[in-house]
């Protein structure tokens, strides 16, 4: 099946209707924010503070419903531990595991396209340092 093709079906997600498969990949995973949610958990669970505080600049707010949109669309799971005070965990999913290889691709491709840094002559993306 061609892209082309793809996109000139109907698709149908939690009810809503999609004339392309990107739209609605777009609509689950896209924006700022979630992509960079799905992207800092891709290596393993990460508690709700650490992960908000790896993202610069998102309020409260835009976390916790960015968050809640992927848990509702079945891409990350939220483990709440009975512990005095309360520890949650954030992880990703099988289904958001399939995103992890198209969220690196991104990280590469965003990579490729910027100047210069300063302090390491373009080096290639490190998955281990982003």
């Amino acid at each position: 099946m061609t892209s082309e093709e793809k996109c000139s079906k109907e698709f149908i997600y939690k009810g809503k209707k999609y004339l392309c498969s990107l739209e609605l990949a777009m609509d689950v995973i896209g924006g700022k924010w979630k992509s960079l949610l799905i992207f800092h958990l891709r290596n393993g669970a990460m508690r709700s503070s650490a992960l908000q505080h790896s993202l610069t600049g998102i309020s409260n707010k835009m976390f916790t419903q960015s968050i809640r949109e992927l848990e509702a669309d079945g891409i990350v799971k939220r483990e709440i531990f009975p512990v005095i005070p309360p520890k949650v965990e954030y992880s990703l999913t099988e289904k958001g595991k399939t995103l992890v290889p198209i969220m690196e691709n991104l990280a590469r491709w965003g990579s490729s396209i910027c100047d210069k840094n300063k302090t390491e002559k373009s080096a290639p993306y490190d998955s281990e340092n982003t």
